[in-house]
């Protein structure tokens, strides 16, 4: 894999993304979300937050791109508050 982070990508920066070296291989994109009580009401909502930034933003745009088929494109949501998290996993459409 190619690690690369906070690049742009669709219409955004994604915080890290694993491009595989064979377009065959699986592509990871990981967004990182801190929980504000005044934002979400839980830890499950902010790993939702993060899930719908990677799709409203497109931040798969780079590996599509690269020639990997949707469903090879893995797209993880990190919920952090304090010592706890919470990672939300969007399947693929």
């Amino acid at each position: 894999y190619e690690i690369t982070s906070n690049r742009e990508s669709g219409f955004g920066r994604y915080d890290v993304m694993l491009k595989p070296l064979r377009k065959e291989d699986t592509g990871i994109i990981l967004e990182f979300k801190v929980h504000d009580p005044k934002e979400e009401s839980s830890l499950e909502e902010t790993a939702a937050a993060a899930l719908k930034q990677i799709e409203e933003k497109k931040y798969d745009r780079t590996l599509l791109d690269l020639g990997l088929e949707k469903e090879n494109i893995k797209k993880y949501g990190f919920a952090f508050e304090g010592k706890k998290v919470l990672i939300g996993e969007s399947s693929p459409l």
